[in-house]
């Protein structure tokens, strides 16, 4: 008999690498039909197996939440948090928070994290839960092809020298 999936309004699909570095992760944030906001990986470009199934945003705060704040936070944290069994699924899951901002590597520590824009990150999901675009760092804005057009000036023609 097949676990059910909860029913979840996808507000944002992203990327990021693994904590390896050695392939990309496809992953979402939703909201379930009680307003609560729940993440999942949906991809891997690896062939690493893992869990695709929603695990609420809450439950992952309680989990990191409850470790040790003298000690880094790693993968094992976030284990009890998934049905499946595929030992990738809370490492895959760690490399997403931290891409969202929720962790940030602990420096020197290989595969070690701390917690980071918690608040941050909540609050640019709320936006996206309102319908609202979250807030992301400005880009330099695009230069127009006319204007691109303009500096491109024919080079001077050479006068003869007779």
């Amino acid at each position: 008999m097949k676990n059910e999936q909860p029913s979840v309004r996808v507000i944002k699909k992203a990327k990021c690498p693994t904590l390896s570095s050695k392939s990309e992760l496809y992953y979402c944030l939703g909201v379930d039909t009680d307003d609560q906001l729940m993440m999942k990986i949906y991809s891997n470009s690896g062939g690493g197996f893992f869990s695709d199934e929603w695990v609420s945003v809450s439950k992952i705060l309680e989990a990191l939440d409850s470790c040790d704040p003298d000690k880094p936070i790693t993968s094992v944290a976030l284990t009890g948090l998934f049905r499946g069994r595929s030992v990738n699924s809370p490492a895959f899951l760690l490399a997403a928070l931290k891409a969202e901002g929720v962790l940030s590597a602990v420096d020197g520590k290989q595969r070690s994290h701390e917690l980071g824009d918690v608040a941050g990150f909540l609050e640019r999901t709320k936006a996206l839960q309102a319908g609202k675009t979250a807030a992301t760092p400005k880009a330099a804005p695009a230069k127009s092809k006319v204007a691109t057009a303009k500096k491109k000036v024919a080079p001077k023609a050479k006068k003869k020298t007779v």
